[in-house]
């Protein structure tokens, strides 16, 4: 009998074409813009707060750009979906480092004192009627009021700060599609 020859080893072949990284939390190269993204965003978000619909172009155009910088870096064009999904990325590194500046401010604001006497102060340059006034400075003496008040601003950031860039994201993604 005849013994059968050992099998021959044979090294898997690598394709040319690798299918596109899944834009999630798990792609170091889609964290990285979108960190990078959101951080050179933040601040003149927190800046132009006072102006209306600034803020929101800011966020928007955060989701846009990081899939622009995506795409350009990886040659990959993304679908809406992807887009979206980076522009997510970006906002929730956009409200963590909002709710980092956030806060930063308020313990700045109440260390000099209390946080009614700084809105009383800047009533002008926030632009706040008397009535509006009186009510900001009712609800912000009140412990529970205050709570209330800061859960709701950081919902609304979370919101605003989310969703925006998802969109912009979205919108980087289908218009990117077309070059």
């Amino acid at each position: 009998m005849e013994a059968a020859p050992p099998p021959v080893a044979t090294a898997p072949v690598a394709s040319a074409v690798q299918p596109p990284l899944e834009i999630s939390f798990h792609n170091r190269l889609a964290v990285r813009i979108g960190f990078l993204a959101a951080l050179m965003a933040v601040l003149p978000f927190m800046l132009l707060l006072p102006v209306p619909f600034l803020p929101s172009l800011v966020a928007f155009l955060t989701g846009f750009l990081a899939v622009f910088i995506y795409s350009r870096l990886t040659g990959q064009a993304l679908s809406i979906r992807s887009g979206a999904r980076m522009g997510w990325i970006t906002g929730v590194f956009s409200f963590t480092f909002a709710t980092a500046f956030f806060t930063i401010t308020m313990v700045a604001i109440s260390s000099q004192g209390k946080i009614a006497d700084f809105f009383q102060q800047h009533q002008d340059q926030l632009h706040l009627r008397a009535d509006q006034l009186s009510a900001m400075t009712k609800l912000l003496e009140d412990p529970a009021g205050l709570v209330g008040l800061i859960v709701v601003t950081l919902l609304m950031l979370f919101i605003l700060l989310t969703a925006l860039p998802m969109l912009g994201g979205a919108l980087g993604a289908k218009v990117l599609e077309k070059e």
